[in-house]
């Protein structure tokens, strides 16, 4: 079956949405940055919120009929007391977003804007469709100034047919251990995939548009890997043992959010190691669109070498953490992780 007319309007919906992001990430006010409830205080934006709103907003316009959205946010806190001025930001950006694009001719109220938040209450599950959102994936590296990513899928009966990611900071250039930011050159790209048909790069804009291959590299010497910026996310020392292992010669390049994916899929790497750590659940959110988005010529599996199942809900049953490569070098990485989880587990003297 294809997807044309989905993948078209999620490339249309998370660009704009992250143009929306661009714009509030240039002129970053310490307002704009509350905290989600929890315990890990992770810092949830205007942009976030605004994001989340005008993807929501944009699938229902292209799809009016019946409508699930597995999303991050809820406007909870924004309905509390003292969340009126925040709500009144949200809503002119997302209204100037619409305008700008021109295609719908409406302006939302402040209660369309948090209706629109609202509609990704969805469980998902493993019937039906189901649209999953990221509204920005890396907030922190959003509040940085550095990466962070768009990412919206589509499941089909449990299984991602389709995935875009928008990443407004990625140079449009490989990036390297050296050279992680490129500042001189264009930034700002979007990779989409459906499934069975590759994976592709483009503007934000939609132009240039490229096919993109995951790196052919059989040598883990010759290999490079991503790994989360922050080491709250995934475990730094169980990385490095394992590219020890594999003799993977490089640093590892830590980037915020899925543009690690974006960046694997056209080759800048050849492995990502994710390992959170203990009690931590993997949403399906955080690696949908990435998973797609690395299939042509990569793999996606947790450590015990399980396909992820994006069938079960909102979260990810995994055994122990997420690792991606291409086909050659994946077996030869799945025996440097199988052996160094054994060494962690072992008795310290």
């Amino acid at each position: 079956m294809a997807y044309d007319k989905e993948l078209a309007a999620a490339i249309k919906a998370a660009s704009l949405a992250a143009r929306l992001c661009r714009k509030v990430q240039k002129a970053l006010l310490q307002s704009d940055v509350r905290s989600k409830r929890g315990r890990n205080k992770s810092p949830v934006t205007v942009a976030d919120y605004g994001s989340q709103a005008l993807v929501s907003f944009v699938l229902q316009q292209e799809f009016p009929g019946e409508f699930s959205l597995v999303a991050e946010e809820d406007s909870i806190d924004l309905r509390k007391d003292g969340g009126g001025e925040i709500v009144e930001r949200i809503t002119k950006l997302v209204n100037e977003s619409l305008t700008s694009d021109g295609s719908y001719g409406v302006s939302l109220s402040s209660e369309d804007v948090l209706k629109a938040i609202d509609s990704g209450k969805s469980e998902g599950g493993s019937q039906g469709r189901h649209w999953v959102l990221d509204p920005i994936d890396g907030t922190k590296g959003f509040v940085r100034g550095d990466q962070y990513a768009v990412a919206l899928a589509l499941l089909d009966r449990g299984n991602v047919v389709l995935g875009v990611l928008a990443c407004p900071n990625l140079p449009l250039t490989s990036i390297s251990v050296a050279h992680p930011h490129s500042p001189n050159n264009e930034v700002g790209c979007l990779f989409f995939a459906e499934v069975g048909r590759g994976t592709y790069m483009q503007l934000l804009d939609g132009s240039s548009t490229v096919k993109v291959q995951v790196s052919a590299v059989e040598n883990p010497e010759e290999a490079s890997f991503f790994e989360s910026y922050e080491s709250a996310h995934s475990m730094h020392d169980l990385s490095s043992l394992i590219a020890q292992k594999l003799g993977v010669k490089a640093a590892p390049i830590r980037m915020d959010s899925q543009v690690k994916y974006g960046a694997l899929s056209r080759g800048d790497g050849a492995i990502y190691l994710r390992f959170p750590r203990n009690g931590y659940r993997e949403k399906i959110w955080d690696h949908a669109a990435g998973s797609i988005v690395v299939t042509a010529g990569g793999v996606v599996t947790d450590a015990a070498g399980k396909q992820l199942d994006f069938s079960k809900g909102k979260y990810l049953d995994l055994d122990t953490g997420i690792i991606v490569s291409n086909q050659k070098l994946m077996p030869l990485l799945f025996d440097a992780v199988r052996a160094s989880l054994a060494e962690k587990a072992k008795p310290q003297p």
